[in-house]
């Protein structure tokens, strides 16, 4: 394979197949990270940037300013350093320091927040200063990822329906909610082309995407302390909630049993699945949906040090891998 930029190198199709980790079923990984960015979030990156210069929002020399736990933000430098603009990324103190660097390496500037927000997160206070900045620079594009419809359906139309292509007869689909693009357009494309097929939404205990109580996270690109307004249940069969304990389990078991280091979002993601297993028909062909790898986050993620540090060496309450998580109808 041949291409002329590197925004083109994309494998989206790369699915592994997880024997053991279902007992009745067949599980299937979809590994996001096969691109430049090494993350899902370069489909809405390109995607949002698109849409802005179609609009004529976006012109050479333009400055974008966005919120991100990390993978956006390294994906808006890559985009944004191709496209000839300048890039502000607004991260916090959760974001792994080698994800810090892989967007300055892209050009970016990198500003992070220290202080929590009510909700013991970070994203109301991201956001404040974001607006502060556009507030006084009005020049600043924002794409927003967490009200731009566009970020629901650049996985609309690429993560949905690659499952689909691969797996006409998907009974079940796993999705991270982080700032929920790629659930709301997994479940919206489903809903539509095969309604048979019931996505599941995990979620971090902790986070209040969905008005669960709110708690100290950890973990960068797991759930948020403030409900993005693409934030939606609609066509989900069930909201799985899961502890970082438990997501720090499910990525060991991953490195274990099949020698692939994932990302917390990956763990959860696992974690959710393994909490419903018993729901699963025997035989289900079942996809989960790896937002990214664990290879920027070895110093946290996988430092025992770090884990003791914030207690997710051991679990905060009477659960485990294969033991029912939390769960939260549509009406919630």
């Amino acid at each position: 394979m041949i291409v002329e930029s590197a925004l083109d190198i994309q494998f989206p199709d790369v699915f592994l197949e997880l024997s053991g980790f279902l007992p009745d079923s067949r599980l299937y990984l979809k590994i996001e990270a096969m691109n430049p960015a090494g993350s899902i979030k370069f489909k809405p990156a390109l995607a949002m940037v698109d849409d802005l210069e179609q609009r004529g929002l976006l012109r050479p020399g333009s400055r974008i300013i966005e919120s991100s736990s990390g993978n956006l933000g390294i994906a808006l430098s890559i985009v944004s350093n191709a496209r000839g603009y300048r890039f502000t990324c607004v991260t916090d103190m959760n974001t792994a320091p080698a994800t810090i660097e892989l967007m300055r390496a892209y050009g970016a500037h990198v500003v992070v927040i220290d202080k929590r927000d009510t909700n013991g997160g970070y994203l109301s206070m991201r956001l404040q200063y974001l607006q502060d900045r556009i507030r006084a620079d009005p020049a600043l594009v924002w794409p927003n990822q967490y009200a731009n419809p566009i970020n629901t359906m650049a996985h609309y139309h690429t993560t949905a329906a690659e499952i689909l292509k691969e797996f006409p007869q998907v009974d079940a689909v796993f999705v991270g909610a982080g700032t929920t693009g790629t659930l709301t357009g997994c479940a919206q494309y489903f809903a539509r082309h095969r309604p048979e097929t019931e996505v599941f939404a995990v979620d971090i205990i902790g986070s209040t995407t969905f008005g669960t109580p709110p708690g100290r996270r950890h973990i960068p690109g797991l759930g948020t302390s403030r409900t993005p307004a693409i934030a939606s249940l609609q066509h989900v069969t069930d909201l799985v909630m899961v502890s970082e304990h438990d997501a720090v389990q499910a990525c060991r078991r991953l490195r274990d049993s099949h020698w692939l280091l994932g990302g917390g979002s990956t763990g959860a993601v696992l974690s959710g699945v393994a909490a419903r297993a018993g729901m699963l028909r025997p035989g289900s062909v079942v996809v989960a949906i790896s937002p990214d790898l664990g290879d920027r986050y070895a110093g946290t993620l996988y430092d025992p040090g770090w884990l003791a540090e914030r207690g997710l060496d051991r679990p905060t309450a009477p659960a485990g891998l294969l033991e029912p998580a939390g769960s939260y109808s549509e009406a919630h």
